[in-house]
C-alpha cells in the first residue's frame, strides 16, 4: 500500500473520514443484505458483487491504513486522537476541500436514495427489530383467551389460517424469503410478481403467532400496491389480478396491523376516557415511518372505496391507529376532514362509524386537536343544514345529536367556542333588528340559524343536566353561564316578526327552549311567546278559508307557504302544535315541580278562557275539535293545580324559607308522574308518535292508508 497523499492527510484531520467509512459501511450493510435475499441472481451477477464488495474492502482498508499510520503533523495524530475529536483545533491551508466536498455530495445523495427506497419500497430497518429479539411466540391456542374478539374473527372469516399444521412452519422461512425476494427485486425488474392468497396466508400466520414486524412490513408493502394499483406515476412492489385477493389483502390489512402494534407499543387509556400516545421508544422510532406511510394509503383508498362493509372496517380499523399518528399534524389534519365528509354524507351506520372516530381524536391529550375537531364538527354541521326536508332532516338531528356529545367531553374548551358562536348569532339577530329589511331578517330567518340555536340547547341541555350534576356532587358545568344569553337570543328571534306565517319558526325555537328547560330544570318563560299563538288561531279575527290542501308538516318549514295563510287546515295545525307544547311545558319540572304552580299557571288560564270564549261566540271562527283541544288542556291544569294544593295544605313554612321549600319540591318531584297533567302529556306523546310513524311508513310506501 503507498504512502498516503497530503490531500488525503488533511482530509483525516478535517474529522470527515470517521463519517466518511460510517456511511460506507452502513451503505454495504444495506447492499449484502439485499444480495443476500436475491438467491435467485445469475452468476454474472455475483461475480460483479464479488468485485464491488473486494473493491469496498480495499478502500475501506487504505482509510484505515491511513487512520493507523501517524502524520507528520504538529501533533503526530493518533486514531484516539482522530475518533475523540482532539484534531478540531488544527487549522491548515484548504488543500483537499474539493474532493472533500465530493465525498459529502456523494454521502448525501446515497442517503437520499437510501430514504425513497425505504420509504416506497423495503423499510428495512424495521425487520432489524426482529433480529434484536424483541418480538415474542403468541401460540393459537392463546388466542382465545387473550384476544377472544379477533379470534372469533379469525373462526368467522379466515378458517384455513387456525387449521394449520405444525409441520408447515418449518416451510414458512423459504417461502418468507422467496416472496421477499420477490419483493426487493421488483425494483429492477420490468415485471412486477403477483400475489396471491397463499403469500397472504404466511403472512397472516407470522402476524399471528409471532406478531412479526417483517411479516407486517411486506403486508403494508402488498397493501400499498392495493391502494395506488391504478395510478401510472407510482411504483408498486406487488401485482393484484384478483378480486378476492384484492379483498382479502385490504381486510387483512386493516385487521392485522392495529393488533400488532398494540402488542409491540401499546398505548395507556386514562380514567377519563383519553387515551395517551405510545411511550416513544427506539422500536415505535424506527415503526413511525411505517405506521404513517401505511396511515396515508388508508386515507387514499377511503376515497376509492365503493362497498359499504368494507368503508365501514377501513374507518373503524383506522381509528384504532390514531394513538399512533397523534405526533403527525398532517395526518391528523386529513384524517379529521375525511372522516368529517363521511359523517356528513354517508349512511347511517358509516356515519356513526367515523363519528366515533372523530370522538377517538377528540379524546387525545393535545388540547389542540380537540380545538380542530370542535370547530370542523360545527362548520360541518352548518353546511350540511342549510337545507332541510324530510329525508335530511333525520340526518341532520344525527349530526347534531352525536355532535354535542364531542362538545361535552371537555366543557371548559367548548366553553370558548359555544361563547363564540352563540355571540354569532346574537350578532346576526342585532343587525336584522337594526336595519329591518328582507334581506336582513334572512339573516335570522333560515335553516341554518334555527339547527345553530337547537344544537346549543342540546349541548346546554347535556352538560348541564340536573341528573348527571348531580352524580357529579352538584358542581355545575363551565358551560351553564350560556344559558341565559342562549335564551335571550331565542326569545329576541321570536319576536323578530310576529306574523302567522312565522309561526313555524317560532314553534322550532321554542321547542329548543323547551329541550333546555326539561334537561336543565331552569325556568324559562316560554307561556308569553305560545299563549298568543294559541289564542290567535283559536279566535282568528276572520273566517278560516275552506282547503284541500295537506297538513302542513311542522317539522320542515320555517315560514308557512302562501296558499296556506288564513286556511283552516293550517290553523289547526297550528293550535295542536301550540297546545302540546304548552302541555309539555307545564309538565316539566321547571314549572309543574315548582310549588308556585298554581300561581304560575293563572295568567295562561285567564287568557285561554277568555280566547275560548271568544270562539264560542264569533260561530264558524273555530271547529269543535280546536275548541275541544283547549278545553281539555284547562281542565288537566285545574286538576294538577287542585292536586298541588291539597299537598301544600300540610305546609308549615313560610315562603322565606328557601331550604324547606326546596326540601319540599323535591319530594313533589319525587311524585310528578301522577299528576293529571303529566298523564295527560304522556297520551299525547304515545299518540303523536304513532301518527308520526304511520306517516312515515305512507311516505315509504309500505301503507297506502293512513288510519285515523
Amino acid at each position: 500500500m503507498g504512502k498516503a497523499s497530503k490531500s488525503t492527510k488533511k482530509f483525516a484531520s478535517s474529522g470527515q473520514l470517521k463519517k466518511v467509512i460510517q456511511a460506507r459501511h452502513k451503505h454495504q450493510q444495506i447492499r449484502k443484505r439485499t444480495q443476500g435475499k436475491r438467491g435467485a441472481r445469475d452468476g454474472r451477477d455475483k461475480s460483479k458483487t464479488v468485485e464491488k464488495n473486494e473493491e469496498d474492502e480495499e478502500e475501506d482498508s487504505e482509510d484505515i491504513a491511513v487512520l493507523n499510520k501517524p502524520t507528520k503533523g504538529k501533533k503526530g495524530i493518533s486514531v484516539d486522537d482522530l475518533l475523540g475529536g482532539g484534531f478540531m483545533d488544527d487549522t491548515d491551508d484548504d488543500n483537499g476541500d474539493g474532493a472533500q466536498d465530493e465525498d459529502m455530495d456523494a454521502d448525501e445523495s446515497d442517503g437520499e436514495e437510501e430514504d425513497d427506497f425505504e420509504d416506497d419500497a423495503s423499510f428495512a430497518s424495521v425487520d432489524d427489530l426482529e433480529e434484536e429479539g424483541e418480538a415474542h411466540l403468541m401460540e393459537l391456542s392463546q388466542l382465545a383467551e387473550k384476544d377472544p374478539e379477533f379470534y372469533k374473527y379469525l373462526q368467522e372469516n379466515d378458517q384455513e389460517l387456525l387449521n394449520f399444521k405444525p409441520q408447515i412452519i418449518a416451510d414458512t422461512d423459504s417461502e418468507d424469503e422467496i416472496a421477499d425476494g420477490a419483493e426487493d427485486v421488483e425494483m429492477e425488474d420490468e415485471k412486477m410478481p403477483v400475489l396471491t392468497k397463499k403469500h397472504l396466508q404466511n403472512w397472516q400466520k407470522a402476524l399471528l403467532e409471532q406478531r412479526s414486524l417483517r411479516a407486517l412490513r411486506k403486508l403494508l408493502i402488498a397493501f400499498r400496491s392495493a391502494a395506488h394499483m391504478n395510478e401510472d406515476d407510482q411504483v408498486l412492489a406487488w401485482s393484484i389480478d384478483s378480486s378476492s385477493v384484492y379483498n382479502k389483502l385490504v381486510v387483512t390489512a386493516l385487521r392485522y396491523t392495529p393488533v400488532v402494534l398494540e402488542y409491540h407499543a401499546p398505548y395507556k387509556t386514562l380514567a377519563n376516557g383519553k387515551f395517551k400516545p405510545p411511550t416513544q421508544t427506539p422500536k415505535l422510532k424506527t415503526l413511525q415511518k411505517l405506521i404513517l406511510s401505511y396511515f396515508h394509503n388508508i386515507l387514499h383508498i377511503l376515497s376509492q372505496l365503493t362497498d359499504k362493509d368494507m368503508l365501514q372496517l377501513a374507518v373503524t380499523e383506522s381509528a384504532k391507529l390514531i394513538p399512533y399518528i397523534i405526533s403527525s399534524r398532517k395526518a391528523v389534519k386529513l384524517y379529521l376532514k375525511k372522516c368529517l365528509e363521511l359523517w356528513s354524507s354517508a349512511q347511517d351506520n358509516i356515519r356513526i362509524t367515523a363519528f366515533l372516530a372523530i370522538r377517538k381524536l377528540a379524546s387525545a391529550t393535545d388540547e389542540s386537536i380537540l380545538d380542530n375537531v370542535l370547530k370542523g364538527t360545527y362548520l360541518t354541521l352548518i353546511r350540511s343544514s342549510k337545507s332541510t326536508s324530510v329525508h335530511t332532516l333525520p340526518s341532520i338531528n344525527l349530526m347534531k345529536n352525536s355532535a354535542s356529545e364531542v362538545f361535552c367531553i371537555s366543557h371548559a374548551t367548548a366553553y370558548q367556542h359555544a361563547f363564540g358562536y352563540i355571540r354569532q348569532l346574537a350578532i346576526h339577530l342585532r343587525n336584522s333588528m337594526k336595519v329591518k329589511t328582507k334581506e336582513a331578517y334572512k339573516q335570522v330567518y333560515n335553516w341554518q340559524y334555527v339547527h345553530c340555536i337547537d344544537f346549543w340547547a342540546i349541548v346546554l341541555a347535556r352538560a348541564c343536566d340536573s341528573q348527571a350534576q348531580a352524580d357529579n356532587g352538584d358542581k355545575e358545568s363551565d358551560l351553564k353561564p350560556l344559558i341565559y344569553p342562549l335564551v335571550q337570543v331565542c326569545l329576541g328571534a321570536i319576536k323578530l316578526i310576529p306574523n302567522s306565517r312565522s309561526y313555524p319558526f317560532h314553534l322550532h325555537v321554542i321547542r329548543s327552549l323547551l329541550h333546555l328547560t326539561k334537561h336543565s330544570e331552569i325556568y324559562i318563560p316560554i307561556s308569553p311567546y305560545l299563549v298568543p299563538i294559541i289564542t290567535s288561531t283559536l279566535s282568528p279575527p276572520t273566517r278560516p278559508k275552506p282547503s284541500t290542501l295537506r297538513p302542513l308538516d311542522l317539522e320542515v318549514h320555517i315560514r308557512a307557504p302562501q296558499q296556506y295563510l288564513k286556511t283552516r287546515i293550517y290553523n289547526e295545525g297550528i293550535l295542536e302544535e301550540g297546545t302540546y307544547l304548552l302541555a309539555e311545558w307545564l309538565s316539566s319540572t321547571a314549572v309543574q315541580g315548582s310549588i308556585a304552580f298554581p300561581e304560575i299557571i293563572v295568567p295562561i288560564v285567564v287568557l285561554l278562557r277568555k280566547s275560548l270564549k271568544g270562539a264560542r261566540s264569533s260561530t264558524g271562527n273555530a271547529s269543535g275539535k280546536d275548541q275541544g283541544l283547549v278545553k281539555v288542556l284547562l281542565e288537566r291544569m285545574e286538576e294538577s293545580t287542585r292536586w298541588i294544593e291539597q299537598g301544600r295544605k300540610g305546609v308549615s313554612f313560610s315562603p322565606g324559607k328557601l331550604k324547606e321549600v326546596a326540601e319540599w319540591e323535591k319530594e313533589l318531584k319525587a311524585k310528578m308522574e301522577e299528576s293529571p297533567l303529566s298523564k295527560y302529556v304522556k297520551v299525547q306523546k304515545k299518540s303523536r308518535e304513532k301518527r308520526r310513524k304511520l306517516v312515515e311508513k305512507a311516505r315509504e310506501g309500505e301503507d297506502e292508508i293512513l288510519e285515523d
